[in-house]
């Protein structure tokens, strides 16, 4: 199997099977990110199309000597900020995205109750945070991407990261009632 270097430099010269072997091989990640970030599944698909789009376009642009996930997550997060600033939309429904990070489907039985309500205080919490904010807690909580990635993808200090982090953190712990971020993670482990 092809590295993602040597896809990239046959993209360069014009080959675009690499392309497609491109896009199945990181079409999840950008298609996850988009989807978290807009909360809105059509918009995750148009995005998905647009990066690998930009990736054709500026394939010569791309270093082949450093990862491209990297490149992907700053394009992707570039782009749903776009989306989001032109469709004035913040988080519209989050059950949807929820249903989809835990691969389950809600059923009508009365134990569901209290999770949808934990979700729709997610989905105020994660609404209440300005755009920046919310990219970290995506690519940390979601992705598990470490600071320094974070910091790398965005372009940004660590420190910048870490502020966003924490003041992201404080935001979504004071809308839930939360002592610790680590009940976010694991209100979200009671859906898997």
């Amino acid at each position: 199997m092809a590295s993602d270097s040597e896809l990239i430099g046959r993209l360069q010269a014009g080959n675009l099977e690499a392309l497609g072997e491109l896009y199945d091989r990181h079409k999840n990640l950008v298609f996850r990110t988009a989807l978290v970030i807009t909360g809105d599944p059509d918009a995750a698909a148009d995005l998905l199309q647009d990066v690998f789009l930009r990736l054709n376009r500026f394939a010569n642009h791309i270093d082949v000597t450093r990862p491209l996930e990297p490149w992907l997550y700053r394009m992707t997060a570039n782009l749903s900020y776009t989306w989001i600033k032109r469709s004035h939309r913040w988080w519209p429904t989050l059950e949807d995205v929820a249903d989809w990070l835990t691969g389950a489907r809600r059923n009508g039985s009365q134990d569901i109750h209290e999770p949808d309500e934990k979700w729709h205080q997610l989905e105020q919490a994660m609404s209440s945070l300005p755009f920046p904010q919310r990219v970290v807690v995506v690519l940390y909580y979601v992705n598990d991407l470490s600071i320094q990635e974070i910091s790398d993808i965005l372009d940004v200090p660590v420190g910048t990261v870490k502020s966003r982090l924490f003041y992201g953190r404080e935001i979504i712990k004071k809308q839930l009632g939360l002592t610790a971020i680590d009940k976010l993670t694991d209100l979200q482990y009671e859906f898997t």
